[in-house]
C-alpha cells in the first residue's frame, strides 16, 4: 500500500477500508467546473468514485477527464461519496441540496462544498442539518470545455465561505486542487459575485461588440488591431483603476462622443445603449476620480442622460 497522505476529514467519517488517507469523492455536475475540479482531486490523491452529469457533453467530458467513473443519478452520487462536489448552475443548486435532504440522501460525517460564486452557505443548510459539513468554494476562472481548462486551476484564486472553525478543511482542500484561497463573508457573497461577472462576463461582450464593429468598418482581423490595445487597457486598469483611463471620456471630448452616438445609430444601432450607459458610468467614474472637472463632466452627462432616454427598449 503506499505511503498514507495527510488529508483532511468531515468529524465523524469513517474512512474508505481500501484507501484509509483518501476521500471517496462525488461530482453532481459533471460540467466545465466539476469535472475539472473532480480531475484536479484525483490528481492530488483522492478517489473519484461517482458523477452525474444529463448532457452529452457532460457525459463526455467526464469520460476525458474522469476516465472509468461512472455516471449515476445524483442520489447514487451522494451515497457513494465522502466528498461531494456540487457544481451546478446557481438557481438549480437550492432544489437540489433540498431535494437531496427530503430523500435523506445527506448523512452526517459527510464533506459538501458547492462551487457557485453568488451562493454562500445558506443554500447549503439543508444539508448541514443532516450533520454535513457545508463549504462554498467558488474557483474565480472562467472555464469554456475546453482542454485548457485543467490548466487554469493552477493559483486559480478561490473564494471560500465556510464555518471559522473549518477553515483549515476549506483551505485544504482549495491547496490540493491546485488553487488558492481567499475568504468572502457569507453577507458579501453576492457583492463578490456581482464584481466578478461584471469583470470577465462583460468583458466578453464588449471585446465581442468592438470586433463586431471593426468588422462592420471593413477591418477583417480585429483580434490583430484589438489584442495590444486591450492588453495595455487591462494592464492600466488592473494597475492604475480610473487612472488609466483615456479616450474622449477622460478628455471630456463631447463632440466626439455626439459622433459616436450619430454614427452608432446610423451603423450599428443595436450597440447604442451599451455604448450609452458604459460612456455614463465611465463619466460617472472619472469625475469622482478627478479625470475630469465638473464643468467637464456636465456636458457629457446632458448628452448622454439624452441619448439614453432616446433609445428605444429592445
Amino acid at each position: 500500500m503506499p505511503a498514507a497522505r495527510r488529508t483532511v476529514r468531515a468529524p465523524g467519517l469513517l474512512p474508505a477500508a481500501d484507501a484509509p488517507a483518501r476521500l471517496r469523492v462525488g461530482i453532481i455536475g459533471a460540467g466545465r467546473v466539476g469535472a475539472v475540479l473532480g480531475a484536479a482531486l484525483a490528481a492530488a490523491g483522492h478517489d473519484v468514485v461517482a458523477a452525474s452529469g444529463l448532457s452529452t457533453a457532460s457525459a463526455e467530458r467526464a469520460a476525458r477527464l474522469l476516465p472509468g467513473v461512472p455516471l449515476l443519478p445524483a442520489d447514487q452520487v451522494v451515497a457513494a461519496a465522502d466528498l461531494v462536489v456540487l457544481a451546478v448552475p446557481d438557481d438549480t443548486l437550492p432544489g437540489l441540496v433540498a431535494g437531496l435532504a427530503e430523500t435523506g440522501a445527506w448523512r452526517a460525517g459527510q464533506l459538501a462544498f458547492h462551487t457557485s460564486g453568488a451562493h454562500g452557505l445558506a443554500v447549503l443548510a439543508p444539508a448541514a442539518r443532516a450533520g454535513v459539513l457545508p463549504l462554498a468554494l467558488h474557483p474565480a476562472m472562467t472555464f469554456t470545455g475546453a482542454p485548457e481548462d485543467a490548466d487554469r486551476l493552477a493559483a486559480a484564486p478561490f473564494g471560500v465561505t465556510s464555518d471559522p472553525a473549518y477553515r483549515p478543511v476549506a483551505e485544504t482542500l482549495v491547496l490540493e486542487m491546485g488553487g488558492e484561497p481567499f475568504f468572502v463573508a457569507e453577507a458579501d457573497r453576492g457583492l463578490y459575485h456581482a464584481a466578478l461577472v461584471t469583470g470577465a462576463n462583460h468583458l466578453v461582450t464588449l471585446v465581442a461588440e468592438a470586433a463586431d464593429l471593426l468588422r462592420e468598418a471593413g477591418v477583417t482581423d480585429p483580434a490583430r488591431v484589438l489584442t495590444p490595445l486591450l492588453t495595455a487597457a487591462l494592464d492600466n486598469g488592473l494597475r492604475r483603476g480610473d487612472r488609466g483611463l483615456t479616450g474622449p471620456v477622460s478628455r471630456g471630448d463631447v463632440g466626439t462622443v455626439r459622433d459616436h452616438l450619430e454614427t452608432l445609430t446610423e451603423r450599428a444601432p443595436d450597440a447604442v445603449a451599451a455604448y450609452v450607459a458604459m460612456a455614463h458610468r465611465t463619466t460617472e467614474r472619472a469625475l469622482t476620480a478627478g479625470r475630469l472637472k465638473p464643468h467637464e463632466g456636465a456636458p457629457l452627462l446632458d448628452l448622454l442622460s439624452g441619448a439614453h432616454d432616446e433609445t428605444p427598449l429592445r
